[in-house]
């Protein structure tokens, strides 16, 4: 039979230790994560602005391309214009629909047009007079009746 071991299980606290804080170290890691922090700040800053720019690009580039094609139909609106207001269009719709006939010389009448007068240079406006009794002006200006008479 062999010896009968055993072990002796000694008691040992382990008692939490507490380290002291070392404030340079403490001040050195903040340090470190505010220009980090800053850093991501700025490269987030950069690249939202590179993005703003190339979808600006791309909004320009598809508001030239509307514009080229509104100013393609407005140039060809402007032609039906044209071609619908052209006079030889007119007197072929007039003698071939509506069946006119084209007035002989003696038959056409020329009307002028009639420019309106121009108006006066300084326009005047009347004003409105008080109306004065004449028995009342008498009293105010103490005149003869005689003088009065002759003024009426």
């Amino acid at each position: 039979m062999e010896p009968f071991e055993y072990a002796v299980k000694k008691d040992v606290r382990n008692n939490p230790i507490v380290r002291e804080v070392d404030e340079a170290r403490q001040r050195e890691l903040w340090t470190s994560v505010g220009i980090a922090g800053f850093l991501v700040v700025v490269l987030l800053f950069s690249a939202w602005q590179h993005f703003e720019l190339l979808r600006h690009g791309y909004q320009v580039e598809e508001i030239q391309r509307e514009r080229a094609v509104e100013e393609e139909a407005s140039r060809r609106l402007r032609l039906e214009i044209e071609t619908l207001k052209s006079p030889a269009r007119i007197e072929a719709l007039a003698t071939q629909k509506l069946h006119l006939v084209a007035p002989g010389r003696d038959e056409a009448i020329v009307i002028e047009r009639v420019l309106p007068a121009e108006p006066p240079a300084k326009s005047v406006i009347a004003d409105a007079r008080p109306t004065v009794n004449l028995d009342e002006a008498e009293a105010a200006v103490r005149v003869s009746p005689r003088s009065l008479r002759a003024l009426r």
